[in-house]
């Protein structure tokens, strides 16, 4: 089939950046693509084209992706394009399904046994627990079980040596290097690998055995490599072998997308893939057909304050049909309230969007006391496991229950009463053997100082005072008289839990119903299945990514919660923020008509700071319930020329210089040289619909394009 054929069968609603991807089959090739620019139908037109006008076999072709859900989807789309003849020995695999047929390749010449991969999480689960129950004071919660398995992948993905290691767990204030070790020992005793071993031990094989290496190169002419950024550093290395001489390397991603840092998502091969493989081409697909010319506005010139980048710039292909607004809130809590209007009688594709999963647990709360019908994506109970959280209610329960010597040990060390390992045992053992509270037989407990004893009675009046608290009243007890707020500070942990905490209380009278229905929540998320009728959807921006929504709300960009804080990233600060700026990117560039951030007074976020900051208050609309404003400008066909006088409120006078346009001429964004000396780039026609005006009121609207 000649290409002018193919195109006019296979790729006629294809843009000319899309063809031009289509067509580049031979050598290094790195498609950068822009959220909504239509990647996944490249890909696979891509595919066709080198089977039906390249002559290419389709078992000479191999397509990896991030997940098996996505090898499925692709294959599904291929095949509803050219049919499943076509593409029946085309093979959509991901890297770990890859390692496994070099593993086995290798197995069947040497004749030797490779280990059991292990797929079942809680068998390594179980390991790690009885690991870290050895190697740490506190019997690890589910929480830090799971920290823990995340941990160690990112040490083998990113192939960290043992002081790497050691550092690492430094700074997690965990014995990281002792549970690898004990965890890979392990593995290696009961003759085990997991995932991130098949990929490690793959690669080793490739290094090692030029023959097995190149056996696979000559199988698999032509790679191509989909979602890129989320690839890791091992699986980058395995790719770069595979790849041969050749090159024949087609590789799609977006670093401005890469939200995978905590599973060692390694976005740096995209901006050194030049270097990497020499003769490289790098093609650009920058035009969003998803979202409205104001979200890709605002979301391009937000992004732009990432430095690890390549030098792009998105583009609307829709008009400016969109809204995006900041919703100006005095305090977080008012979040809950506003969504659970909107949630009420939805009937419209609606999706809030936060960082982390507990940010959604307040709303969740009052969604199902009132009924209110959602959606819910991959909920993690990772918060009701959490160390904090578990500290918490514990300290609850032993309120109720002082006689509990289990709450005790857990908890005597964290509230203050300043007692040995030994002396807190020999008081659980007087309690149990008497048949008395812990507190009761703290008198009894052989040399105690008086000043241990009176921390011991402090924390025992305290606690049959926080008994007969509210919930709230309970918390605040907890942190400041008992003192578990200094814990937590010494400790370094996260303040969050103990809000959403508060947040939930307040719906409970007392420490019995609060405790209960901690108990409900978990067992209500844990249960509840998706109503697709519900048009309110939750979910963190993780599990929204590749997905797009009608509109779109951000929930807690808010300090240290949207971005997070540095201090518990594996990553150095600025690396940290770059990938958190990545998050939001992901997040508002969700939304396809209508995108809405909260901004909260009592602790704005630096990113709507930066927000403020890139477009002059130009593309956002601050409101409080409804966006009331009015365009300046009569309508939207109009282009600037170079030297027009404009006035905006936040800047004062200037003038335009410079100009971006679209693929029809109109004007998409414009900088402007306030007489201030200051330049700041503003979205067309929002920044006129938002108060901008030309110098002179009336003055017409040149028709001249710059």
């Amino acid at each position: 089939m000649n290409v002018e054929r193919f195109i006019r069968e296979y790729a006629s609603s294809l843009n000319q950046q899309q063809i031009e991807a289509v067509k580049a089959v031979d050598g290094p090739v790195l498609l950068l693509a822009v959220p909504g620019s239509g990647k996944t139908t490249v890909l696979v037109t891509r595919l066709g084209f080198m089977l039906l006008c390249k002559g290419i076999a389709a078992e000479n072709i191999l397509t990896l992706t991030y997940t098996v859900a996505a090898t499925l989807d692709m294959g599904r789309r291929f095949a509803s394009l050219f049919g499943k003849e076509i593409g029946e020995n085309v093979e959509f695999r991901t890297i770990n399904g890859l390692c496994a047929k070099v593993i086995l390749r290798y197995a069947g010449i040497t004749g030797l046994t490779p280990f059991s991969l292990v797929t079942d999480e809680k068998q390594t689960a179980k390991a790690l627990m009885d690991i870290m129950a050895k190697n740490q004071r506190d019997y690890p919660t589910e929480s830090e079980i799971k920290g823990a398995r995340t941990l160690i992948t990112y040490c083998k993905n990113m192939c960290l040596g043992r002081a790497e290691i050691q550092e690492l767990g430094d700074k997690e204030k965990l014995p990281l290097l002792a549970i690898f070790d004990n965890y890979n020992a392990y593995l290696k005793e009961n003759s085990l690998m997991d995932y991130d071993d098949q990929m490690v031990y793959a690669y080793k094989l490739l290094r090692k055995f030029p023959r097995l290496a190149r056996y696979f190169q000559e199988k698999y002419r032509y790679i191509c490599v989909d979602e890129a950024q989320d690839t890791s550093k091992i699986q980058h290395m395995i790719i770069k072998v595979l790849s041969g001489k050749e090159n024949n390397l087609f590789m799609v991603g977006d670093e401005d997308q890469s939200i995978y840092g905590f599973r060692a998502a390694y976005p740096k091969a995209l901006l050194r893939f030049g270097e990497d493989y020499p003769g490289a081409k790098i093609l650009v697909m920058d035009l969003n057909y998803r979202s409205g010319v104001d979200i890709v506005g605002a979301a391009d010139l937000f992004i732009r304050h990432n430095k690890e980048r390549h030098e792009k710039h998105m583009r609307a292909a829709r008009g400016p049909v969109s809204k995006v607004r900041f919703i100006k809130l005095g305090k977080r809590y008012n979040q809950y309230g506003y969504l659970e209007k909107v949630a009420d009688g939805c009937d419209r594709e609606t999706a809030v969007l936060y960082r982390d999963n507990e940010s959604a647990l307040p709303l969740v709360d009052r969604l199902d006391r009132r009924g209110i019908k959602y959606r819910i994506k991959n909920m993690d109970m990772g918060f009701f496991t959490n160390r904090v959280v578990e500290d918490l209610t514990s300290i609850m329960r032993l309120a109720l229950n002082p006689a509990d010597t289990d709450l005790f040990m857990k908890l005597y060390y964290k509230c203050g009463t300043y007692l040995t390992k030994k002396q807190a045992e020999e008081i659980c053992r007087i309690s149990a053997r008497r048949k008395i509270t812990v507190f009761e037989a703290v008198p009894a407990c052989f040399g105690l100082k008086e000043k241990v004893k009176r921390n011991c009675k402090k924390l025992a009046g305290s606690l049959a005072s926080l008994a007969k608290d509210t919930p709230q009243d309970a918390l605040f007890r907890i942190d400041v008289e008992i003192g578990y707020g200094d814990y937590m500070e010494r400790m370094n942990l996260d303040r969050n839990k103990f809000y959403i905490l508060k947040m939930l209380s307040y719906n409970e009278d007392t420490i019995e119903g609060f405790l209960g229905r901690l108990g409900n929540l978990r067992t209500l998320l844990q249960r509840k299945k998706d109503d697709e009728e519900a048009k309110f959807i939750l979910s963190t921006v993780h599990s929204s990514k590749g997905l797009e929504y009608d509109r779109v709300f951000m929930l807690d960009v808010t300090r240290d919660i949207f971005p997070g804080n540095p201090s518990g990233s594996l990553a150095d600060k600025a690396t940290f923020l770059e990938e958190e700026r990545r998050i939001f990117y992901v997040g508002i560039t969700r939304a396809k008509n209508e995108l809405n951030i909260f901004e909260i007074g009592e602790s704005k976020s630096s990113f709507i700071e930066e927000m403020e900051e890139s477009e002059g208050a130009g593309v956002i609309a601050k409101v409080k319930k409804k966006d009331s404003v009015k365009s300046t400008l009569p309508s939207e066909n109009y282009s600037l020329e170079v030297g027009q006088r404009v006035v905006q409120k936040r800047y004062g006078a200037g003038a335009v210089k410079s100009a971006e346009y679209d693929e029809s001429g109109k004007t998409t964004k414009f900088t402007v040289e306030f007489d201030s000396g200051i330049s700041k780039m503003f979205v067309f026609p929002l920044a006129f619909r938002l108060g901008m005006r030309l110098e002179g009121e009336g003055s017409p609207v040149p028709k001249k394009r710059i």
